[in-house]
């Protein structure tokens, strides 16, 4: 009977141990600077480049026989609407320049990509937008780049990895869903080039009416192209948004809800990523922490501290 009772202590905690990793587990933690209590990091730039270097060796950085996607520089002042999907199912959709895929470089096999990320406006013009939970377990995540427009294996804006991680304190205390949220500035090593310039960027909406219609956009696991699906977001709770669609798997947390999307040029609003309640949802349905005060004031931090583009 002690045996048993051992063995089933062990159990538990082995099962405790892994669920508490997020989706992420098992990578080494980041080098670098910073203070976790306060939710910033300071990538080891070394560290940065070796990844990036990995990277570009490992998957091309355009299609042999096709340039890189177009970013277009159009707007007008209308917005497309936001039809309900019929299904409520997400489907392959057409990759766009300001969305992509987090990786990591891994052992030595081929890059997987485990996130997805926005590249949102900012002060500084280098401002990545996904969840807490895909930088931050029980550490800032180490082996960490982004590719914007990832598509058919190829990442048509090349390689870039981040200069510093602001996530919310109470998220790093107990990974409180109210905070699943995070913001990248981003360098690609090498050059001083501001991602917003390269890819264009999406507007943030803070403070917004829960109920909206929007165009969710993430990278499944082992997937080449991104999926999408319409619906209108709804309110949760007080912090949290919810929309309903099913087949958004691993590896779309982060991935944006859009809003106000502009028919000329491609960009919206982003009003949530996936994250929050349940790290993201089931199958049938994803959350996003509400970006009220709390995550405008994240976002203020993030986007206007200091750091180098080249380091």
């Amino acid at each position: 009977m002690a045996i048993g009772t051992a063995f089933c202590v062990i159990a538990v905690l082995v099962v405790v141990a892994l669920a508490s990793t997020g989706r992420i587990s098992g990578h080494p933690r980041s080098r670098g600077t910073g203070d976790a209590s306060r939710g910033y990091h300071l990538p080891d730039p070394a560290e940065g480049d070796r990844i990036a270097a990995s990277l570009q060796d490992a998957v091309p950085t355009a299609p042999p026989e096709a340039p890189a996607l177009p970013v277009p520089t159009a707007s007008s002042t209308e917005v497309e609407d936001l039809p309900a999907s019929d299904p409520l199912q997400a489907s392959t959709i057409a990759a766009t320049p300001a969305i992509g895929a987090l990786l990591h470089a891994g052992d030595g096999n081929d890059p997987e990509h485990f996130c997805t990320a926005t590249v949102v406006q900012s002060p500084n013009r280098n401002l990545v937008v996904t969840a807490a939970h895909c930088v931050y377990s029980d550490a800032f995540t180490a082996d960490l780049a982004f590719a914007p427009g990832y598509h058919d294996g190829v990442m048509p804006y090349g390689v870039w990895v981040p200069s510093r991680i602001d996530v919310d304190p109470r998220w790093v205390a107990d990974r409180d869903p109210a905070y699943d949220v995070a913001f990248l500035q981003v360098r690609r090593p090498g050059t001083d080039e501001r991602i917003e310039t390269v890819t264009g960027a999406e507007e943030l909406a803070f403070g917004f009416v829960p109920s909206r219609p929007a165009r969710m956009v993430g990278y499944p696991d082992g997937e080449d192209e991104p999926i999408g699906c319409q619906n209108t977001t709804e309110a949760y709770s007080d912090t949290q948004l919810r929309f309903d669609c099913a087949g958004f798997p691993s590896g779309t947390s982060g991935g944006p809800m859009l809003t106000d999307i502009d028919p000329a040029n491609g960009r919206g609003t982003v009003i949530g990523v996936i994250g929050g309640y349940e790290e993201g949802g089931d199958d049938l349905t994803s959350y996003s922490s509400y970006f009220g005060p709390d995550i405008a004031a994240l976002y203020d931090r993030a986007s206007t501290a200091e750091v180098s583009p080249t380091t």
